[in-house]
């Protein structure tokens, strides 16, 4: 089932979807996200497997996504399960387990205190509640509070502009880390990397049973963002912390910075968080929501996302049909490509030469696709790095790569039996774009493949094939 449309949408998995996957992957969903905050180990072996026999019944790799919880900061209990406040009052935060009320609540965190300075700004409930600390010590901290009239129980906690010294990767993220790996996930996400070493755990821990993907959420993460590059295979957008922890006005700048980084490297990147979020509760999405995922797809994101809207929203089948509808239209505007190539990735090692070679022979009029011959699924996202308008057809011996590819802008795969034989690529290249309604009779077909057949490196033959005419 090949889709008309080069940016992919990920869907998150929940009590409202888990049951329709099926449908989900005919109406556009191409990777399925298993949020590992919630639910038991069993829940998302259930899943995972569901999401395998939807691959089968809609004949096209699915990809699933386990995405980590990460460490979670927050604050105690209440004794009354609510306090009230109000702007200018002082409120002191302390280690204790006691239950808080209107003058201290407890913040079991030590990691925080430790990273406080005075003057820093300490965020509650996702921005709705604002401190300002005035003295601290290891075990407490002064704060006024400057906005917000409400708290409740475990509440989560952001320190903008603060590193905390704290890992990504808590025990319960390794004991789920470990339970996804046996299950066959086809890509890992971290959650709140702010150094490179976070990836560089995660990666020790995958060994490479799967692809890594960092998601950047942290303003720690934007200084030192080409290390973590470097040590991930796709990124996350994640708006939902960011908007949290940077100026409003800075969120959008950041998406931006972030998308270009990554297209830059050749890895995917998915733009998330809030993307419909109206959709949780309504059939249809706001025209800001449709004009943020507009803008996503015209910047040149790999993926955008549906979080709670399709996890336990009333509407998830709607949710992404409507997506997939503003992405085709979208890429039917005919300045869609200048501006999605407006930051055009430079050329600048002899693979991707040739890559971009290949890219520009499929602009004549007569070539329908690319076929990329691949192990690792590198040939296969170097060609989605120069954005060609014709599909790529990603051919590889490994069920796990074409899953994996799932994720990769304009990237269709097929799984093939390995080839040893150069004389084979073209009679493939051109059956496998056939069967796959990807190339008419008389059409061409641009090959990229690597010699020696069969091993992982880079691409090295570019060829041109004709499908038979009737």
């Amino acid at each position: 089932m090949i889709r008309a449309r080069r940016a992919r949408i990920v869907a998150t998995l929940g009590p409202a979807s888990r049951n329709r996957i099926a449908e989900l992957a005919r109406a556009g969903a191409d990777v399925f996200r298993v949020n590992f905050s919630h639910g038991a180990h069993a829940d998302h072996a259930r899943t995972i497997q569901l999401v395998r026999e939807a691959e089968a019944e809609v004949g096209r790799p699915l990809a699933v996504l386990a995405d980590l919880q990460g460490p979670k900061l927050r604050l105690g209990k209440f004794a009354d399960g609510v306090i009230r406040l109000k702007a200018g009052q002082d409120l002191r935060l302390d280690l204790s387990t006691a239950p808080g009320d209107a003058s201290r609540i407890g913040l079991p965190h030590p990691e925080i205190f430790a990273a406080l300075r005075s003057g820093a700004t300490v965020l509650m409930d996702d921005g709705k509640v604002r401190l300002r600390v005035t003295r601290h010590g290891p075990d407490f901290a002064e704060t006024i509070v400057e906005a917000g009239d409400q708290l409740s129980d475990n509440k989560g906690v952001n320190l903008p502009g603060l590193a905390i010294p704290i890992p990504a990767l808590t025990e319960k993220d390794r004991k789920d880390l470990a339970f996804a790996l046996d299950q066959g996930v086809d890509w890992v996400a971290l959650s709140f990397v702010q150094r490179a070493s976070d990836m560089a755990e995660l990666r020790r821990l995958v060994n490479g049973r799967a692809a890594v993907l960092a998601k950047i959420e942290k303003p720690a993460a934007l200084e030192v963002l080409d290390e973590i590059l470097d040590l991930c295979e796709a990124i996350m957008v994640a708006r939902g912390d960011l908007g949290v922890e940077l100026n409003t006005e800075d969120v959008p700048v950041v998406q931006k910075q972030l998308i270009r980084a990554a297209r830059l490297r050749g890895i995917p990147v998915i733009v998330a968080t809030q993307m419909l979020e109206s959709m949780i509760h309504a059939p249809t999405p706001t025209r800001a929501e449709a004009s943020d995922v507009a803008g996503a797809v015209y910047e040149g994101a790999d993926a955008v996302m549906l979080s709670a809207e399709s996890a336990v929203g009333d509407y998830p089948l709607e949710a992404v049909s409507i997506m997939d509808r503003i992405i085709t239209r979208v890429e039917h505007d005919p300045r869609w490509p200048e501006l999605m190539r407006a930051e055009y990735p430079v050329d600048d090692h002899d693979a991707d030469a040739l890559v971009a070679a290949a890219r520009r022979a499929a602009e004549a009029a007569s070539t329908a696709c690319l076929a990329a011959f691949t192990t690792t699924g590198q040939t296969a996202l170097r060609l989605a790095r120069e954005r060609p308008l014709q599909p790529t057809l990603a051919l590889t011996p490994l069920l796990a790569t074409a899953r994996k590819l799932a994720l990769a802008w304009g990237v269709e795969s097929a799984v093939i039996p390995e080839l040893f034989d150069p004389e084979d690529l073209a009679r493939v290249a051109v059956e496998q774009a056939v069967r796959k309604d990807l190339a008419p009779p008389g059409d061409r077909v641009v090959i990229l493949a690597g010699l020696p057949m069969g091993s992982p490196g880079a691409a090295n033959i570019l060829r041109l094939a004709h499908t038979p005419r009737r």
